[in-house]
């Protein structure tokens, strides 16, 4: 049975790390706009290189990020000062391994999960 969360309200995503991210619901619409992302394009276009799995993984997870998430908490400065929410900040945050594997599994995943159940 699918199970619909109608709720188009902002939720808190821990991802561990003391790092949480509040976040919208991911949509078709937000899918969508990812895709136009100009990494997103600039990827897909691109005849001389084709990216791994992972490289798109990774382009999409921040193209996502960018849309959805509105606030932070636990991401700071080397001197541990809190920094604010800007698109190069989430972008560096999902550099880090164990931050963008946890946004990948909570968040994406289950859209992708989704979709793959539709299509069996």
């Amino acid at each position: 049975m699918l199970k619909l969360n109608l709720s188009a309200e902002p939720h808190w995503l821990e991802l561990g790390h003391g790092v949480r991210l509040l976040v919208e619901p991911l949509t078709t619409a937000i899918m969508l706009a990812a895709r136009s992302d100009p990494a997103i394009v600039a990827a897909a276009s691109n005849d001389a290189i084709t990216p791994s799995n992972d490289d798109l993984a990774r382009i999409v997870a921040k193209a996502v990020a960018r849309i959805v998430v509105k606030d932070w908490e636990g991401v700071g400065d080397e001197d541990g000062t809190p920094l604010p929410l800007t698109p190069e900040g989430i972008d560096a945050l999902l550099e880090l391994w164990p931050i963008f594997e946890a946004f990948q599994t909570k968040y994406i995943a289950g859209a992708l999960i989704l979709d793959a159940e539709k299509n069996a």
